[in-house]
């Protein structure tokens, strides 16, 4: 049992990894603040929780398990919100979304 969960630990800490890597380059390729956020929200989100997820399958039932369990919920509750908190500040701000290259020329 012990060699599955170190296997489903390594699994949820890759792609943790790789939701991290595709939410970064997210934000390179997207062309507005609105679509970046979007892009880096979420991936950064279910990267985060993966990784937190394989740690606490490595961490097993010790006080570890529950720091990590309280880090996940927060992680879970403040994220979306710091970046709903970001996309309203750029609404109010001087920041339009961005429509469309057609749209633009118009």
């Amino acid at each position: 049992m012990s060699q599955a969960l170190n296997i489903l630990s390594g699994l949820l800490l890759f792609l943790g990894a790789l939701f991290i890597l595709v939410g970064s380059i997210g934000l390179l390729r997207m062309p507005d603040v609105f679509t970046r956020m979007h892009a880096a929200g979420i991936t950064d989100t279910i990267g985060a929780a993966a990784i937190i997820l394989g740690l606490m399958l490595v961490a097993g039932w010790t006080i570890v398990l529950i720091k990590l369990l309280i880090v996940l919920l927060f992680l879970m509750l403040l994220n979306p919100t710091a970046c709903h908190a970001l996309a309203r500040a750029a609404v109010h701000g001087i920041r339009s979304p961005w429509q469309g290259e057609s749209e633009q020329q118009q």
